[in-house]
């Protein structure tokens, strides 16, 4: 059976991990980063948030579409889904929290000009605002940083612990520039605490599932 949403946009929607209601998709490939590039173009279009329901095919659309605005990945957490909204013309990114058919909740404001766009996330488990690029910023519920290693990625924070992912290389023959027959590329998972202290190491990815339970594989 082909179902129809109540308003079709042409854009690739995304199930939201640990429900089953809601996906997402933007009007655009815009990230929040991007409203810094394009203000020394002259400042961007903006764009828009879908939520589709896939339980009655509605499409809800909490904010019209503003110039020079920008939202980030939507997640799941105790009943409610959170999102970031930038306004660069503000010089604000708001955290809201939501349900379908009712307004948005601002949960956090924060000035946009102390704020690094890199990477700028919500992050579980819980709703944790986070950037990385060459370290790790965390802006709420706790303030912390450190700094990452190039092969570092920060997939996960949970019950104080800062859990990251390191891309490992071996056997690579530099001489020659190609794998050697000893070659192997894989993933450790580094847990953290919020000081950048490694606490624990081990060889392994993190794959989070639909249902929002997180696996090491």
């Amino acid at each position: 059976m082909l179902n129809r949403f109540k308003e079709t946009h042409g854009k690739l929607i995304i199930k939201i991990a640990g429900q089953n209601r809601l996906a997402y998709a933007f009007s655009d490939f815009a990230d929040l980063y991007d409203l810094t590039e394009w203000a020394q173009r002259g400042g961007y279009q903006g764009s828009v948030i879908y939520f589709y329901d896939l339980a009655n095919g509605s499409v809800y659309h909490p904010f019209e579409k503003k110039r020079n605005v920008a939202y980030g990945k939507p997640v799941y957490f105790d009943g409610f889904y959170y999102f970031l909204r930038a306004d660069y013309d503000r010089k604000d990114v708001l955290l809201y929290k939501y349900v379908p058919e009712k307004e948005p909740e601002v949960v956090k404001f924060f000035d946009l000009r102390e704020m690094d766009l890199y990477n700028l996330a919500i992050m579980g488990e819980g709703i944790n605002v986070v950037s990385q690029s060459d370290k790790l910023t965390c802006y709420y519920p706790s303030k912390f940083s450190f700094e990452l290693k190039d092969n570092e990625t920060v997939t996960m924070i949970k019950d104080g612990s800062v859990y990251v992912e390191a891309w490992v290389e071996e056997g690579w023959d530099h001489q020659n520039n190609c794998a050697s027959e000893n070659y192997e590329y894989y993933n450790k998972v580094i847990v953290k605490d919020f000081e950048g202290k490694t606490l624990s190491e081990e060889r392994g990815c993190l794959f989070q599932n639909d249902d929002g339970n997180w696996w090491i594989a």
